[in-house]
């Protein structure tokens, strides 16, 4: 069990978000969560400012793109927000077969990392699939980690390390505490978002991926889904609870 609150990242109900933002949150909020990863918060840093005190919740973090663009909007929209950890959600594919790519694409979120910590913002790295390729003996992420200052943080996606051909209990051990933040979701571990159903409903070990990284927080979320996304959050809420993971934050004793 990890001491933080469940979280979910937004852009699973990206859909109702963009159609009515204050009912999704609002949606949200009914199902118990308290916090939530962001998405596109340079577009929606208005919205967001606006609708999440009033539904009570408040970021875990957010995914924003830090490489190869101008920083200062969105440290600022962070800022705004009260973000205190932004990721980045993506480095493109070809990257990653590349030993030099890999340290390159390290170093400057190296640099990126020592200007957000100016702001008291920490960095991370979410990954996909394509990180896991063999790369001189490891894969292209624990490389990546490899090469990366202590300060910047990773969030496995569980699913989609165990889609790229890993082990995703062998993953978290191997990387260890630098490991803060967790994707949990679930399917039939194919590379079809809409094979993704509610946690607990497919063929990840989830009891297992979640004992695996106590230290790290949970972030559900569903890249698509055969049918009412909130009733897969509902499900998946329920089965990481009969887990013993809270929606509440935890109040040391």
């Amino acid at each position: 069990m990890s001491q933080f609150p469940l979280s979910v990242q937004l852009y699973t109900v990206r859909g109702a978000l963009a159609s009515d933002p204050a009912a999704a949150l609002e949606r949200i909020a009914g199902l118990g969560f308290t916090t939530v990863e962001l998405f596109g918060i340079l577009e929606r840093v208005d919205m967001f400012e606006e609708l999440l005190p009033r539904f009570g919740l408040t970021p875990s973090s957010a995914h924003a793109t830090l490489l190869g663009t101008d920083l200062v909007p969105v440290l600022d929209a962070a800022r705004r927000l009260g973000v205190k950890t932004v990721i980045d959600p993506n480095i493109r594919p070809e990257t990653w077969t590349d030993s030099d790519a890999v340290v390159r694409a390290a170093n400057e979120l190296n640099s990126v990392a020592r200007v957000a910590a100016d702001l008291g913002i920490t960095v991370g790295y979410h990954n996909h699939w394509w990180e896991f390729g063999d790369l001189d003996g490891t894969t292209g992420l624990e490389a990546f980690a490899d090469n990366l200052d202590p300060s910047v943080v990773l969030e496995v996606d569980t699913y989609w390390a165990q889609v790229g051909g890993v082990s995703a209990v062998g993953l978290l051990e191997r990387l260890g505490d630098r490991v803060r933040f967790l994707h949990v979701k679930d399917g039939d571990i194919s590379k079809d978002d809409k094979a993704q159903v509610a946690v607990g409903n497919g063929r990840m070990p989830v009891a297992e991926v979640l004992a695996a990284a106590p230290q790290a927080l949970r972030v559900i979320e569903l890249d698509d889904f055969e049918g009412d996304v909130f009733d897969a959050l509902a499900d998946s809420v329920t089965f990481l609870r009969s887990l013993g993971e809270t929606l509440s934050p935890v109040t040391p004793s």
